[in-house]
């Protein structure tokens, strides 16, 4: 248990799509929103715990197939996440545009980000099991070892978050926002491209 949560600590502060993802949520939109954003992406980690669990994740491993059709279906969310940034970046915060977005829509945005990212269950695939006792129930000790990532998670975009908050005023301006939208743009495309030539 001790080498597992080192282990997930180190991976989990590794700069990847999510970390990107809640910080700049955290330093565009606010830390109420980020925080939508870093469940949904938790929430995902959890799907894909108990699919590993319930030995369905094994399929992406298995299977070409399946890992190609969610491996492009990954790439082409994150390309359109990207070039959407890219191409109207903001210059600032409308009223109706909050109100129109909501915290739901960011709790999405971070599952499927998550959930369409084949890597996520091919690396539970391989990682979990490793630090599986023997002589143990090995579904609730797989899917207990995702919730332990969680934690981790939780642990770490709450303190991306609260970074941000102190530099919200200079974060928030005009020509801030717009360079930091076409930059997260540009990292859901790099990204985005990673997957899309990835291979198993």
């Amino acid at each position: 248990m001790i080498a597992f949560t080192l282990a997930a600590g180190l991976l989990t502060v590794t700069p990847g799509l999510d970390t990107a993802m809640v910080l700049r949520t955290a330093t565009a939109e606010g830390p109420r929103r980020a925080a939508w954003a870093g469940l949904g992406i938790l929430v995902g980690c959890l799907v894909w715990g108990a699919a590993v669990a319930l030995g369905l994740g094994g399929l992406l491993a298995a299977s070409e197939m399946a890992y190609n059709v969610l491996k492009w279906v990954g790439a082409a969310y994150l390309f359109w996440l990207g070039i959407h940034l890219i191409r109207r970046p903001r210059t600032g915060f409308a009223v109706s545009e909050e109100k129109s977005t909501g915290t739901g829509g960011w709790f999405m945005k971070g599952l499927l980000t998550n959930l369409l990212n084949p890597k996520v269950g091919v690396f539970y695939v391989t990682f979990l099991p490793q630090f599986v006792p023997t002589g143990v129930s090995v579904a609730p000790w797989t899917f207990g070892l995702a919730v332990i990532h969680a934690l981790l998670g939780v642990v770490w975009f709450a303190l991306l978050i609260g970074a941000s908050v102190p530099l919200s005023r200079t974060l928030a301006k005009p020509a801030v926002v717009w360079t930091m939208d076409r930059l997260t743009g540009g990292v859901f495309l790099a990204f985005g491209a990673k997957l899309a030539l990835s291979k198993r």
